[in-house]
C-alpha cells in the first residue's frame, strides 16, 4: 500500500484533515448520508455558505469552510446516480475524484478524506466505484506532489473489505 494512502472503517466527520469530501446532491443544501452527517456535524453555518454556491452539478465539486469539523475545508462533489452504466456515470464519477484533487491543488491542500462517492443511495456498484476511485487517487499523487496523505474513509466493513482488496489488485 502506497503510505500516502490509508483506507479506514469510520465516520469522515471526524477526520483531521485538510478537507473533508461531502458525496452532495445538486443543491448542496444537505440530504442524507454523508451529506447529512456533514452538514451536522458542520453547523448550520455550512448551510449557510452552500445557499450561496448555486447548486453544483454532476461530476464537479465546489469548497466551503469545515465551520465545526476538524477539517478546515469541506469539498462538496455530487456523483452520478447508478442507471446500469449507461448514462456516463463512470466517467461522471471519476470527475468527482479529478474537480476534488483540482480543487486541493488550487488551495495547496496536503490532506484529504473521501467517502465512497455515489454508492450509498444514488446506488453505485461499490466495486466498480472503488475502483475509479482508487484509479483517480493514484493518479493524483503522481501528479500532486504536495499531498502528503489520502484517506478513504469507509461507513460500512463490507466497503472497507472491497476497498482494500481493490488496492491491493492495482497496486
Amino acid at each position: 500500500m502506497n503510505p500516502k494512502i490509508k483506507i479506514v472503517l469510520g465516520d469522515i466527520t471526524n477526520q483531521h484533515v485538510d478537507a473533508i469530501v461531502n458525496a452532495a446532491n445538486n443543491s448542496l443544501l444537505g440530504g442524507g448520508g454523508v451529506d447529512g452527517a456533514i452538514h451536522r456535524a458542520a453547523g448550520p453555518k455550512l448551510l449557510e455558505e452552500c445557499r450561496t454556491l448555486g447548486g453544483c452539478a454532476t461530476g464537479e465539486a465546489k469548497i466551503t469552510d469545515g465551520y465545526n469539523l476538524p477539517a478546515r475545508y469541506v469539498i462538496h462533489t455530487v456523483g452520478p446516480i447508478w442507471h446500469g452504466g449507461s448514462r456516463h456515470e463512470d466517467e461522471l464519477l471519476a470527475s468527482c475524484y479529478r474537480r476534488c484533487f483540482e480543487i486541493a491543488a488550487e488551495q495547496k491542500l496536503i490532506s484529504i478524506a473521501f467517502p465512497s462517492i455515489s454508492t450509498g443511495v444514488y446506488g453505485f456498484p461499490v466495486e466498480r466505484a472503488s475502483r475509479i476511485a482508487l484509479k483517480e487517487i493514484f493518479h493524483a499523487l503522481q501528479n500532486n506532489s504536495l499531498i502528503e496523505q489520502i484517506v478513504v474513509v469507509c461507513f460500512d466493513q463490507r466497503t472497507l473489505d472491497v476497498y482494500t482488496g481493490a488496492e491491493k489488485e492495482m497496486r
